[in-house]
């Protein structure tokens, strides 16, 4: 048993997972990796997610540690970026080969079917 922030987890695997599985935040992770984006421009990227769900994952992720929440405010508009911690671009080559992997089985399933 691992224990990590008061979580308990069975083994290594649970905690990657804890950390970025579900259904968005290996999604958000990605468009993160070539830079910071506002909000507004993920929500622009990932078209299906929820406003609620994405404000959810992205204060999940903060909490990990994993990205980070800069507010700019010298002017209005307030301007919210988001991006990378060091932490989080440890996940970089992780994220990389889970594309690699989807890009294979969205291959693999295009074949099959054609």
């Amino acid at each position: 048993m691992h224990t990590i922030k008061g979580k308990e987890y069975p083994c290594s695997t649970s905690v990657t997972m804890g950390i970025i599985g579900g259904k968005w935040k290996t999604v958000i992770l990605f468009h993160l990796i070539d830079g910071p984006l506002r909000y507004n421009e993920l929500r622009k990227t990932i078209k299906v997610v929820t406003e609620r769900t994405l404000s959810l994952q992205l204060k999940s992720l903060e909490e990990d540690g994993v990205i980070e929440r800069k507010v700019y405010s010298e002017k209005p508009p307030l301007k919210v970026e988001y991006s990378l911690t060091d932490f989080g671009k440890t996940l970089i080559p992780l994220l990389r080969s889970i594309v690699e992997w989807g890009e294979s089985v969205v291959e693999l399933y295009s074949e099959v079917e054609s």
